[in-house]
């Protein structure tokens, strides 16, 4: 009885609100809810409704007749709808604690990218307040993702991450608990799935939806073209433009590299530009350490060879990468590192 009281003391929760995924990290209980940052409204007779959130919404996209809308309220990694985002949080947090009544309101911590401004640091703020935070604080995305990565951001010792997420790309030289340099770049993994998606209707005449071209990314993406010919191939449905009726293709891993390369070059460019504005100092120590990949986009098969064959520098991939930004948010919040939210 002791454990599940003990279960259910803590209030406070971390929470990595991303542009595809919310994950939710909470102290002595782990990550306790990872699901897609999506809501479903149902419009009848000009009333709004909440159908669903989280992963039964993610099911529901473009299968929807037209009186239920599937929306992302995050863009690029901020809050584009925030009377939709407060629903989510609200529905999230609830999931999280059940219908249990507590005295007090939860701490959140809740990162942002680094280059996102004063209005949409406000809106994440209000989203979560309204949502019945009873205080919030923000941290950048690459000082979590850092954090969680295990980097000795503390020391007086140069470390870059390059975390990619779902709409940004978030890149960051840390030194002595600060950020030296960091740049968002505003390609991540929905860029990835849009440059599939028109890939395949410009050479094949198909088209696809999000759903099926993150699929494609996720079983046959690649981020430099394959040593063997074609590489993995992978066999598609959509609908033909041409006749107007469902066809299936097969696309190889040769064609997906193509696709890719723009997303991909966007990048290595941000990482190249991050190097041209970092101190010789930090830059001789990251030529040492090497760089850390973070985020869903890590997981793009080679990309940690893309990045290192275009500096020249080791790269590794974090473990779990994914929940790097969880994990960092909640220690932050564990340790009261203050100094590193934003303000």
């Amino acid at each position: 009885m002791l454990d599940r009281i003990l279960k259910f003391a803590s209030f406070d929760l971390a929470i990595d609100l991303g542009t595809a995924n919310t994950i939710v990290h909470v102290p002595n209980r782990g990550i306790v809810l990872d699901e897609p940052s999506v809501v479903a409204i149902e419009t009848i007779n000009g009333v709004r409704r909440v159908k669903a959130v989280g992963d039964e919404a993610k099911l529901m996209v473009g299968r929807t007749p037209a009186c239920i809308e599937v929306i992302r309220p995050l863009k690029d990694g901020v809050i584009a709808d925030i009377e939709v985002a407060e629903v989510m949080i609200k529905h999230f947090i609830g999931k999280v604690f059940g219908r249990r009544h507590f005295r007090r309101a939860p701490e959140v911590v809740i990162c942002v990218p680094s280059g996102a401004t004063s209005v949409e640091s406000r809106a994440i703020r209000d989203a979560a307040s309204n949502a019945g935070a009873r205080a919030v604080h923000l941290i950048f995305e690459p000082m979590a993702a850092a954090i969680g990565a295990g980097l000795p951001i503390a020391e007086p010792i140069g470390s870059m991450v390059v975390d990619v997420g779902g709409g940004t790309t978030e890149i960051a030289v840390i030194s002595l608990s600060g950020l030296a340099y960091t740049a968002s770049v505003r390609v991540g993994g929905d860029k990835m799935d849009d440059a599939i998606v028109s890939y395949v209707r410009r050479k094949h005449n198909l088209l696809i939806g999000d759903t099926t071209a993150e699929r494609i990314k996720k079983e046959a993406g690649v981020a430099r073209r394959p040593v063997e010919e074609h590489g993995k191939t992978l066999n598609i449905r959509g609908r033909d433009l041409v006749n107007g009726v469902p066809d299936e293709i097969t696309i190889n891993q040769m064609q997906i590299a193509e696709a890719l390369s723009e997303p991909v070059g966007a990048i290595l460019e941000g990482v190249r530009i991050a190097f041209e504005n970092t101190a010789p100092e930090l830059a001789a120590d990251i030529l040492d350490e090497g760089i850390v990949l973070t985020g869903g986009g890590a997981l793009l098969s080679g990309l940690d060879a893309a990045i290192s064959e275009a500096t020249g520098l080791s790269v590794m991939v974090a473990d779990d990468p994914l929940t790097c930004v969880a994990r960092g948010t909640l220690l932050a919040l564990e340790k009261e590192q203050f100094r590193i939210f934003t303000h």
